[in-house]
């Protein structure tokens, strides 16, 4: 089986808060084996890269990025000479994120009007989500 994975660059995050993109920027992929011995390697020119969240998957990364490309839009790599040619990058925001959070409190029947305190995590949950629906 193959492991769908979130993970977040604090270099990355800067960079693109610097061009313009947002704090918010996520890597999501798809590997046999251990994530974190790829995020290692590094990505983007980058070797700072922290897994946030991995759930074993019997899809392929292109239908990954399909299903996610239904609800996110994905940062263009041609855009962007650092990122260049690296798929799988997504910019979020923290309503897209509170709304899922808030519809999933309300399915489960907890309390809607509890304060949300974002957390990465919190991001990775809502694209492993998004990326299984």
């Amino acid at each position: 089986m193959a492991a769908l994975y979130v993970a977040r660059s604090a270099n990355i995050c800067q960079w693109a808060s610097d061009v313009g993109l947002g704090k918010n920027i996520f890597k999501v992929g798809v590997c046999d084996g251990d994530p974190a011995v790829l995020l290692a390697k590094g990505m983007a020119g980058e070797t700072d890269w922290k897994l946030l969240k991995q759930v074993e998957t019997d899809l392929d990364e292109t239908a990954v990025l399909e299903r996610l490309a239904k609800r996110q839009k994905q940062v263009d790599p041609t855009y962007y000479p650092r990122i260049k040619g690296e798929l799988g990058l997504y910019k979020l925001t923290d309503t897209d994120v509170q709304r899922h959070i808030v519809l999933a409190r309300a399915l489960e029947g907890e309390s809607e009007r509890a304060p949300i305190r974002l957390k990465p995590v919190d991001y990775a949950n809502y694209l492993i989500s998004n990326a299984l629906r």
